[in-house]
């Protein structure tokens, strides 16, 4: 079996440059974006547009050999044999799928089917033995007791390829293998459905396991009909609900890279509703996300003429009655002004060198001093030469819960809240980087700023992939019941080496927020970072006590007895705490406060009720 270096350096399609030229909309770019047959034909304005095609049923297993023995290779062929004359790209789809099968394959034992799945194989070998990329095996996903994402259970498919022992997928791997023998040069891809809203977690695991198992799979084909928020899913409806979240989307994909490290092809992208506008804001939103995302190798829409796609009136069709519908206007002006970027190393030319992580302000955080949470490091590309990677975080959930504007595409969950921003929603699994540079190697007394409702949170920091310290237990806050404002200091004494490294936290278990890292010169010091678990009196709402501390108290009178307000300007940052009888009145103050310089909308929230108003400033 090839290594992924070697199956890299073999599978470059292209030139050796880093954007392919040819027809369509993408001439240039960094990937391709292509299309399918229509209604079983190539139209003549096919290469007008794209530059890659799959046949949308041609080339399956039922369309070419409906009686056994019987092949007709000539609609499957007609794909091909657009992208070899016109300088385009061709996918084969699909060597093993459960459905659009043969009939009679349903009535074979599995003796049999395994010879019919080889002379299959064989068959297409040799009317295309230099395939660029093959769909080895389509929706394959295991969704329950002998359920599957297609029908594989009516044939003896499974047993015949060596069986699915409680979903280790070896009929997968076998079907991969079989593919490697016989095109040693060609992208293997695995390719299913509803992989991103609702079988996300399901199809990672089948691509952990197969890699696991042997399997020379180079891609995972993420179909991309759930690109909708109601309707999209797989099954055509379509139409109703607006686009998936962008930052879910985001993470998604981050998700999916960081767990397979898998290269991605967006393998049957389509938008089915009758609203223009909302179609348009799709494929502006997510198109423009694939085209600039270093891990998709390529895009192939499902279908571009209204009336002739799967979905219900063929209402994913981007050009009806031969005018273009905002979402194809808004395609090709992106894709004649935005090239993209492609570092998988499987489409584009010469695989791309690989970057490092970098500080997030440009310099490494100084130790000892002071870590912000949320200034965790830049993601880098690829992996160095020692197998690591150069990703900087990893937020195992897909949706953003944070409420703060400040690295929103990150997807990781920022808050404005505590001294300004913190890092929260922390989950199993996710973790951080930091790159630092220690001054002088020794003792160090290591804190963290963290709050957490419940008492099972816990993390863990290592240095440079060693552990540095044991699991850290994050304490429940104080008043038993659930608050993410009660913030605590943890600590441990660890030993730095001088010199840059990069420090990680791993979350270990869930539930908790982080405001800050502390590193202090010696074992057993005391943190310099001012921090208290509890306000100084919490039963007497005239003392504010600490200003990280909340009282919460709802049944107070705000216009007869004194508040306590944090003040926050237009950024989230944090300012300090005033004191007032209610908001108009503190509002009054914060205007005549020496203490704001700069004319603007502040923002004052209650600490007991976390009422919040906004207040313009002169000055």
């Amino acid at each position: 079996m090839l290594s992924f270096k070697s199956i890299i350096t073999s599978a470059v399609l292209f030139a050796s440059a880093y954007s392919f030229a040819g027809p369509g909309l993408a001439d240039g770019a960094a990937k391709f974006v292509g299309n399918i047959t229509t209604r079983g034909q190539v139209r003549s304005d096919f290469g007008t547009y794209w530059n890659q095609i799959t046949a949308e049923n041609e080339c399956k297993w039922q369309s070419i050999e409906g009686t056994r023995g019987n092949r007709n290779f000539s609609g499957c062929k007609a794909a091909y044999n657009w992208a070899k004359q016109n300088g385009g790209h061709f996918k084969f789809h699909a060597l093993v799928w459960g459905s659009q099968y043969p009939n009679w394959l349903g009535n074979l034992s599995a003796d049999d089917t395994k010879k019919a799945i080889t002379d299959w194989f064989d068959a297409v070998k040799k009317e295309f033995p230099d395939l660029e990329m093959i769909d080895v095996v389509n929706e394959a996903i295991r969704t329950g007791n002998n359920q599957y994402h297609s029908g594989y259970p009516n044939t003896k498919i499974i047993q015949a390829l060596g069986g699915d022992n409680n979903g280790d997928y070896t009929f997968v791997t076998t079907a991969f293998k079989m593919a490697r023998e016989r095109w040693p040069d060609a992208i293997l891809i695995y390719n299913d459905y509803n992989t991103v809203q609702w079988q996300k977690n399901e199809g990672i695991q089948l691509i952990q396991t197969i890699k696991k198992n042997g399997a020379p799979v180079d891609a995972y084909g993420l179909q991309a009909h759930d690109m909708m928020t109601q309707g999209g899913g797989a099954g055509g409806t379509g139409g109703g609900g607006g686009c998936l979240s962008l930052n879910t989307l985001k993470s998604v994909l981050d998700e999916i890279w960081q767990k397979t490290q898998t290269p991605m092809f967006i393998s049957e992208y389509d938008i089915g509703t009758e609203n223009d506008q909302t179609q348009k804001q799709c494929y502006q939103e997510q198109i423009s996300l694939f085209m600039e995302n270093e891990h998709i190798a390529g895009i192939t829409i499902w279908g571009y003429i209204y009336g002739a796609t799967w979905t219900t009136n063929g209402n994913s069709g981007i050009i009806k009655d031969g005018k273009d519908r905002p979402a194809m206007t808004w395609l090709k002006d992106y894709l004649s002004k935005n090239k993209g970027v492609n570092t998988t190393g499987l489409v584009g030319g010469e695989p791309v060198e690989p970057e490092p992580q970098l500080p997030f302000k440009g310099a490494a955080f100084a130790i000892p001093g002071k870590i912000e949470a949320e200034d965790f490091d830049i993601p880098g590309k690829g992996k160095n030469d020692d197998g690591t990677s150069n990703q900087s975080y990893a937020d195992s959930d897909t949706e953003n819960h944070g409420d703060s504007d400040y690295r929103s595409d990150t997807g990781v969950d920022l808050y404005k809240k505590a001294t300004g921003v913190v890092v929260g929603f922390n989950s199993e699994g996710d973790w951080l980087e930091y790159t630092i540079n220690v001054a002088e190697a020794g003792e160090y007394t290591f804190f963290a700023a963290v709050a957490a409702a419940g008492s099972t949170s816990s993390f863990q920091m290592s240095l440079d992939g060693n552990p540095l310290t044991e699991k850290i237990s994050v304490p429940a806050a104080s008043s038993g019941e659930e608050n993410y404002d009660d913030y605590n200091k943890v600590s441990a004494n660890v030993t730095l080496p001088a010199g840059k490294h990069v420090l990680r936290m791993d979350v270990t278990g869930s539930w908790f927020d982080v405001d800050y890292f502390t590193f202090v010169k010696g074992a057993n010091a005391t943190d310099p970072e001012p921090i208290a678990t509890n306000p100084t009196n919490p039963t007497n709402p005239t003392d504010p006590g600490d200003p990280l501390a909340i009282v919460a108290d709802p049944k107070l009178d705000e216009s007869n007895t004194l508040q306590h307000y944090y003040v926050f300007d237009t950024h989230g940052m944090r300012m300090g705490i005033i004191s007032g009888y209610g908001f108009k009145a503190t509002a009054e103050l914060l205007k005549s406060s020496s203490d704001i310089k700069t004319s603007g909308v502040y923002f004052l929230r209650n600490r007991v009720t976390g009422k919040m108003q906004a207040v313009r400033v002169v000055r």
